[in-house]
């Protein structure tokens, strides 16, 4: 359970995979707790973060991506960008933005790949909403 409010930001790209971030975080924080907000790819996460941040509305944000290899660019300077972008965010803001953003060396969409990554941000969710509650909990008790 939770006293404070979180916003979880999900790109809509691999979104059968990437939804399962917000499953498993929802099985630590209750819905209510939580707002949730789509964007279209993890390259507008961070703008995205950093906007929810600075409403002064949420304990932390929470932000979950899959960034493949689409075969047109290196998909690890997305990746890097991205997580630049979140890191500038909570510096910016002052505000935790927590990463569920993944980038496999090797993806491949089949039925078997699907399922291995489904499962793993389903524990992914998991671990960042007990990220979110344990820095929410020791900002809240420093700032008293």
């Amino acid at each position: 359970m939770s006293n404070f409010k979180y916003a979880f930001v999900k790109a809509s790209w691999h979104s059968d995979i990437v939804d399962q971030a917000l499953t498993g975080f929802l099985q630590i924080i209750r819905e209510k707790d939580v707002d949730v907000f789509d964007v279209p790819g993890a390259f507008e996460m961070p703008l995205m973060a950093r906007d929810l941040a600075k409403t002064g509305n949420y304990a932390a944000v929470v932000a979950a991506a899959l960034v493949v290899d689409g075969g047109i660019y290196r998909h690890d300077f997305v990746a890097q960008a991205v997580l630049d972008g979140l890191m500038q965010a909570g510096l910016e803001t002052g505000v935790p933005i927590l990463s569920v953003s993944l980038t496999p060396h090797h993806f491949q969409e089949t039925i078997h790949h699907t399922k291995i990554y489904q499962e793993h941000f389903v524990i992914k969710g998991q671990e960042a909403a007990k990220a979110a509650l344990q820095i929410s909990k020791l900002r809240a008790s420093i700032a008293t």
